[in-house]
């Protein structure tokens, strides 16, 4: 039997109600998921929000919410990649977190809308990403954000958004990151570690919902092996930004993002891990149900970030 927080064995007996959600449309999945009632939950106290329509380039807009924490500033800033498996989400799914990443790390969150799949398949919301990473370092101190220390991260889907802009930086010569966060991210599309065996039903996020969002996000099967979807398979993963890696002990993810630490370790960047014992795919952003253990693991990113700004104000 795998080892459930009390909390996830609520949470996967009212997940367990809901149609396979891998049988229908994404717009349907999208229409059940809202129909969901809202639950009240704790809103960490910051100096404000803004919800702002930010231009990308062609023609192009997508939002970001802008979150502030209490103080003068000019803060830190920490760019915000949202999970959903690239195809669901939006900027009120991680919003409650959102709000205490600010509360408690200090730091200006940048909550990033990218354009999702299938409608935008890859490379749509990559370079959603990118720019919206850019558009941050080139306004950030208009937001009252420090332009020298930019930290990029997000959960699942958005856990990979942050690995590749990552990449993308280091390869476009900028914008500089300062460090990225990557709460259980995505790293591969092969489907076939242990942790893929062993949770491949029964915990949330099961093995045919994640092959259905991998197939909704790329336009071929070919695509599943680019390094901008599947970063574990980089050949070069050398002189990118010190990372926390954050994974769920039973999650299909766990085993990719492990070994994804570990070959940034390999390849001479500055990693830290951590496997949150009892936890599932998910909870990062599920304020209803898991409060006190997204506080414990916010407060793990805000040391890891502490010792950040130690090395970018040296």
């Amino acid at each position: 039997m795998a080892n459930l927080d009390p909390m996830a064995k609520v949470y996967l007996k009212l997940y367990s109600q809901l149609p396979a959600l891998q049988m229908m449309e994404p717009q349907a999945v999208r229409q059940l998921l809202a129909l969901a009632p809202s639950i009240e939950v704790e809103l960490a106290p910051l100096s404000k929000i803004d919800n702002r329509l930010i231009s990308i380039g062609q023609d192009t807009e997508i939002n970001v919410r802008i979150y502030t924490p209490i103080g003068e500033g000019p803060f830190p800033i920490f760019v915000y990649y949202h999970g959903g498996g690239w195809v669901l989400g939006d900027l009120e799914t991680s919003d409650a977190t959102c709000r205490m990443l600010a509360n408690r790390t200090g730091r200006l969150v940048v909550s990033v809308d990218y354009r999702l799949a299938p409608e935008f398949k890859f490379p749509v919301p990559v370079e959603d990403s990118y720019a919206a990473l850019k558009w941050v370092s080139e306004n950030g101190r208009e937001i009252n954000g420090n332009v020298s220390n930019i930290v990029v991260g997000g959960d699942s889907a958005g856990g990979n958004l942050s690995t590749v802009v990552s990449l993308i930086s280091k390869e476009r010569k900028g914008p500089a990151i300062a460090a990225q966060v990557l709460i259980y991210p995505v790293t591969s599309l092969s489907y076939d570690t242990n942790s893929y065996l062993e949770f491949q039903k029964g915990y949330g996020m099961d093995r045919d919902l994640m092959i259905w969002f991998g197939n909704h996000y790329t336009n071929n099967d070919e695509e599943k092996h680019h390094k901008y979807v599947a970063p574990l398979l980089a050949a070069d993963l050398s002189d990118l930004p010190p990372a926390f890696v954050i994974t769920a002990e039973n999650d299909v993810l766990r085993d990719e993002g492990l070994a994804y630490a570990e070959r940034l370790s390999k390849a001479g960047v500055k990693v830290d891990t951590i496997c949150e014992q009892g936890l599932i795919h998910g909870y990062f952003t599920n304020m209803a149900i898991f409060p006190e253990r997204i506080k414990g693991t916010i407060s793990r990113i805000a040391e890891f970030l502490y010792k950040i700004d130690q090395l970018v104000t040296k």
